[in-house]
């Protein structure tokens, strides 16, 4: 038994006579009548009754043809459903992020996300670009919004594009005496102790801030770890020290800490959409394709 053998047998006992059932599957009336009969013999009962005049169903044909119509409704509901998720309209998508993200860059991309693709179930996860980078590796991230260029063996696997461009701020309390200059020359904070997240949780980042600081003549003095910007930020409202960080992270409009531009003018940081490069997932296509080119 198959589908178009349950189609067959539906088309028949809507119009009650082989030409015309036959004509509307597109068929010649010899090989629909050929599959009518082969369906009846492994049934091992008649669904219609035949004369020369007429064609009606046998109550065994009623109770067939109705659940025939329940089981192709089912097939087209499963035909859509795998054409959706094919179309990328339908799943779950795992999403990584750094802190940073959350500022600016991921609000917009998963606002225009959710209004396009609502059948999709978004899983965002907050993590540092490093972490990102072996859960793409491993399979548990869909897709990452990160801080590039990686390292080590996921960056063998992983394709990044950049989505976002933005300057180094020196971040420092409300009240602290460099405060009040802007632009603050980089080297003005030589001697003051600095709040960083680990190298290790995200090397592409710490190596642009350890570099501003070496352009400027010194090596930050760090005095506190922390693995989130919102960490960093709020250690620096406690005076725990300074800190020069993305200018995203300058949205969190603190009362307790200014941001300020740096002088010399700083290089910039990306923010890269990064995924498996052999990922055929749909739901990653779609998503990355948000993101609007960079001039």
């Amino acid at each position: 038994m198959n589908l178009q053998q349950l189609r067959y047998a539906v088309a028949l006992a809507d119009e009650l006579n082989f030409g015309r059932a036959a004509q509307r599957e597109g068929v010649r009336q010899p090989p629909f009548s050929q599959q009518i009969g082969k369906l009846e013999e492994e049934l091992g009962v008649r669904l219609f009754e035949r004369t020369t005049r007429q064609v009606r169903l046998t109550p065994a044909g009623e109770a067939f043809v109705a659940q025939a119509r329940t089981a192709l409704a089912h097939a087209e509901l499963a035909v859509e459903a795998a054409r959706r998720v094919g179309r990328g309209e339908e799943g779950r998508l795992a999403i990584g992020f750094v802190g940073s993200a959350t500022n600016l860059t991921l609000p917009r991309v998963l606002r225009r996300f959710r209004a396009r693709y609502p059948g999709v179930q978004v899983e965002l996860r907050e993590r540092t670009s490093a972490q990102q980078a072996e859960e793409l590796r491993e399979g548990l991230l869909d897709v990452g919004l990160l801080h590039a260029p990686l390292a080590g063996p996921a960056a063998e696997v992983l394709s990044t594009r950049t989505v976002a461009r933005e300057l180094l701020l020196a971040a420092l309390p409300t009240g602290h005496p460099l405060a009040a200059r802007a632009p603050l020359p980089t080297s003005a904070l030589a001697w003051e102790p600095f709040v960083m997240f680990p190298r290790r949780l995200g090397s592409a980042l710490y190596d642009q801030v350890i570099g501003v600081a070496r352009a400027a003549g010194f090596e930050p003095r760090v005095v506190q770890e922390a693995v989130q910007m919102q960490t960093i930020v709020g250690l620096v409202a406690a005076g725990m020290g300074v800190s020069i960080v993305p200018e995203s992270v300058a949205r969190l409009r603190r009362g307790d800490v200014v941001f300020r531009p740096l002088s010399p003018a700083t290089r910039v940081v990306t923010l890269d959409v990064t995924w498996r490069t052999d990922d055929p997932n749909p739901l990653v296509r779609n998503f990355r394709d948000l993101f609007p080119p960079l001039p």
